[in-house]
């Protein structure tokens, strides 16, 4: 694995990590967060969407539902013009839970990027848009 490809692989695996310390009092994992934050910028997405937004597997998509479901954080209804698909809306508990996960993403990124400069971030910021913007074509191009 490349360098580049290591650190930020490590950078995620520690803010999960981070996540996961304020999501358990919650019964929630880390990996939550990111569903609950997707779910309530956009109520009534589709499973399918969602695996494309949040870059999960379908089965991991249907099994962390699941697990959101029963905890009372989003609920699933089917389609009304296409039963086939099932929307995903989150409930009142999980717009409640919604400013304490922006609130910890915010303090996450503060902490992270202390000590940089204003252009250091920048030039960060641009550079890691570009790796996401290629990562993104990589996977719609293959259709994963």
């Amino acid at each position: 694995m490349n360098r580049i490809t290591r650190d930020m692989h490590d950078i995620a695996r520690c803010q999960m990590r981070y996540r996961s310390d304020y999501m358990e009092r919650f019964g929630l994992k880390g990996c939550h967060a990111n569903y609950l934050l997707a779910l309530c910028e956009e109520p009534g997405i589709s499973q399918e969407q969602l695996t494309r937004r949040i870059y999960a597997n379908k089965s991991n998509i249907a099994r962390q539902i699941a697990v959101l479901e029963e905890g009372g954080y989003v609920r699933r209804e089917n389609d009304p013009e296409d039963k086939r698909i099932l929307r995903v809306y989150p409930t009142e508990k999980a717009l409640a839970l919604l400013p304490l996960i922006r609130e910890k993403q915010e303090e996450w990124d503060l902490f992270l990027t202390e000590g940089l400069s204003k252009e250091e971030l920048g030039l960060a910021e641009e550079l890691l848009r570009k790796l996401k913007e290629r990562a993104d074509a990589f996977v719609e191009e293959r259709g994963l």
